[in-house]
């Protein structure tokens, strides 16, 4: 039986609430969104506020961890300021495999708010869903990605070249993941 979990309506952290997005997110989401630095290694273009609207419903409605797709996005809030988002995603329920993703504003990086919140998720994914394994995906010219990465404990598993094309471009992508017991050796943190 695959693992579920309804994600929490609240995450605390020590400077961060990790919560689910609500409609009143849509201003800082899209301060994000819209910012061609923050999309540059994201798989969609600079959105709208209309596109962010619509990005932002679709997120809203995903609550619950189970099959394989299954993702949820949690807002990063900062003192009711919401300056990023984590993404957690089902890989393969079978065999307990999870993906986890970040996006953060340009203003709050270099504080350790990507890393605060990422640690938080892969808590909720390997304590709370069961996960074996979490992944993470990135292309290797986002340094400050992989920087989160390697914080968590994470390992570099693999580049794949040329494996995607975006936006008229073919691109590398970087694998990066952690076991639960290496995770639970860390002292989960």
């Amino acid at each position: 039986m695959s693992p579920v979990i309804e994600i929490p309506q609240r995450i605390r952290t020590e400077r961060l609430v990790l919560r689910p997005l609500v409609r009143t997110d849509l201003d800082d989401i899209h301060a994000y969104q819209s910012d061609p630095e923050v999309v540059r290694f994201l798989p969609w273009p600079v959105r709208n506020r209309d596109e962010s609207a619509g990005h932002l419903a679709q997120r809203m409605s995903r609550t619950r961890l189970e099959k394989d797709g299954d993702n949820v996005a949690l807002a990063i809030d900062v003192e009711g300021t919401v300056v990023g988002d984590l993404t957690l995603i089902v890989a393969s329920a079978e065999n307990r495999g999870a993906e986890i993703g970040w996006v953060l504003h340009p203003d709050f990086r270099g504080r350790g708010y990507a890393t605060e919140a990422a640690r938080a998720g892969l808590g909720l994914l390997f304590a709370d869903w069961g996960a074996h394994r979490v992944a993470a995906k990135l292309d290797p010219r986002n340094v400050a990605s992989a920087a989160v990465c390697m914080r968590l404990g994470m390992r570099h598993e693999a580049r794949f070249l040329h494996n995607e094309l975006l936006k008229g471009e073919w691109l590398d992508t970087d694998v990066y993941a952690i076991l639960e017991d290496e995770w639970r050796g860390r002292g989960s943190s």
